[in-house]
């Protein structure tokens, strides 16, 4: 269990579109709206878990048109959230910014989100616990990962909040929103680079 949790560890420390989203709606909306935000992303994590355990993401991950569809509807997804991020804040915007991301965002985007797949893919089928029960194994393993999940999101949530709470100057808030939404769109270019 240990060399299981240790994973879920080093897997999250390789920032990915949930982490680094959560961070930029809290720097640019504050910690309710993160918080908020990171209740979706668990409930849409929950949802693509299931869909691992029951053996539904190897059809996505087989299946190369299904795979490009998820790839570009996240990147368009977000894309319009790291626009979001990016124009927190700012007086000039070419989207409406005055509702910050909040649940539905979060459940929304992990369903399309590839590294959601094929993270909980590796952690499923990987270090065994109960090989001679599935079922067992799975529910020790959600727990687990749910206990190193939530509190590793809401850390991110903070950072982007304390951000926030600095009373940096309205240019330089504006910049770090920015640079918050660049790393969003940087990881989400990497993935796509990696699955084709």
């Amino acid at each position: 269990m240990i060399t299981f949790a240790l994973a879920i560890v080093l897997m999250l420390s390789t920032p990915g579109p949930g982490v680094l989203s959560a961070a930029g709606v809290g720097a640019g909306f504050g910690a309710r709206a993160g918080l908020r935000y990171i209740a979706g992303l668990c409930i849409g994590q929950a949802l693509v878990f299931v869909f691992v355990a029951a053996g539904l993401s190897a059809v996505v991950l087989a299946n190369p048109w299904l795979r490009l569809t998820l790839m570009l509807l996240s990147c368009c997804y977000l894309f319009y959230l790291a626009c979001s991020i990016a124009m927190a804040g700012s007086k000039i915007s070419f989207i409406q910014t005055a509702r910050a991301p909040g649940l539905v965002a979060g459940i929304l985007l992990q369903p399309i989100n590839p590294k959601a797949y094929a993270v909980l893919t590796a952690l499923l089928t990987g270090f065994p616990l109960y090989p001679e029960d599935y079922w067992t194994e799975v529910t020790i393993k959600f727990v687990i990962l749910n206990i190193i999940w939530i509190p590793i999101h809401v850390i991110w949530v903070y950072f982007g909040v304390s951000l926030k709470r600095l009373n940096l100057s309205a240019k330089l808030q504006r910049g770090i929103n920015i640079i918050m939404a660049l790393s969003v769109l940087l990881v989400v270019a990497l993935a796509t680079w990696a699955t084709f």
